[in-house]
């Protein structure tokens, strides 16, 4: 490997994940030309993946609405006029949706409920479906909210892969963002996760008027974690009407380009996921994204609320662009 691709701003190299990676060593990385940045991103991509194989995955929404959080982004909360109704726990009749997004291609079934944490109550259900997915051949991740240790070991127990418990945003600017959970507080799940053996899932959202330094400080805390996360959501805000950022400036796309190159070159193994907000994208801007690292995707017409480009969409723009679905894991 060539030491020269990981190196602060003096020039000395950097151990990807090492706490060397501070604002200003990942800024001025930020800050290359467009093109350095990019070639950089992508050779880093290449040691570490295969440059045109992009992971798929499926969200299903397993608990909607009525969330006690005030995350001023999310069209779940109870806090905001959204429109949306809140349900209960699905029940475990869901697997057909899983068994069908298997056979679509995907190789991991995200779940998430729109809970602070979930209650011992459904526990039971949840586990059952972690299990009925596992027993389908997939990877299974979970968003569930706060865990506490015993919740995660539980999860790892009935066979959970990924916990998603992503960061937002920086620490500077979480406060203006979510005021009904601490920074610390998710910091606290992910190390719960992260010892109960569950891979971590983690990332944020950019586009709800940070500044640069907050993108580039939510990707300093998320690679110098003690173990980076195996998944790295990269969300672009989806402006949803009746929540405080409904009527927030989309980012521009080279900037948002430029943080998920960041985010390759900081976390090199880490599956980079292109995440919500591709409805709002050009198949241009995908395929920046593709080449400066991203290498993971949900497929369907929906997350969890919110609109996303439909499988027929990102099968033509992946043909266009000679990228196959990555291939399931031996389980």
């Amino acid at each position: 490997m060539n030491p020269q691709l990981h190196v602060d701003a003096t020039g000395e190299p950097i151990s990807p994940g090492s706490p060397q990676w501070n604002r200003e060593a990942a800024q001025a990385v930020y800050d290359l030309p467009f093109n350095d940045l990019l070639f950089r991103a992508q050779t880093i991509h290449r040691e570490n993946f295969d440059p045109n194989r992009v992971q798929l995955s499926r969200l299903l929404s397993i608990k909607t609405g009525g969330c006690p959080e005030d995350c001023g982004y999310c069209s779940q909360s109870s806090h905001h006029q959204s429109g949306l109704k809140a349900s209960k726990l699905m029940e475990v009749q869901f697997i057909a949706e899983a068994r069908k997004a298997r056979d679509a291609g995907a190789t991991r079934y995200c779940m998430g409920a729109a809970w602070r944490s979930p209650k011992e109550r459904d526990m039971d259900t949840v586990v059952a479906m972690v299990e009925g997915v596992k027993a389908l051949g997939m990877e299974t991740c979970m968003t569930l909210g706060m865990l506490d240790l015993g919740q995660a070991q539980r999860l790892k127990q009935a066979g959970l892969d990924y916990y998603n418990h992503n960061i937002d945003t920086s620490e500077r600017y979480y406060r203006e963002i979510i005021s009904t959970r601490t920074f610390t507080e998710r910091l606290d799940t992910l190390a719960n996760v992260r010892d109960s053996g569950i891979k971590v899932c983690c990332g944020g959202i950019v586009g709800m008027g940070e500044e640069k330094a907050d993108r580039i400080d939510m990707l300093v805390t998320l690679a110098n974690l003690p173990e980076p996360p195996d998944s790295v959501p990269i969300n672009m805000l989806i402006p949803i009407e009746g929540t405080p950022l409904g009527e927030a400036e989309s980012i521009e796309p080279i900037e948002f380009v430029r943080t998920i190159a960041l985010a390759r070159i900081m976390m090199p193994k880490s599956h980079v996921r292109l995440s919500a907000g591709r409805t709002a994208m050009s198949d241009e801007m995908q395929a920046l994204c593709f080449f400066a690292g991203a290498n993971s995707i949900f497929v369907g017409d929906t997350l969890l609320t919110a609109g996303n480009p439909g499988e027929d969409k990102d099968g033509a723009l992946f043909r266009r662009l000679g990228i196959k679905p990555m291939e399931r894991e031996a389980q």
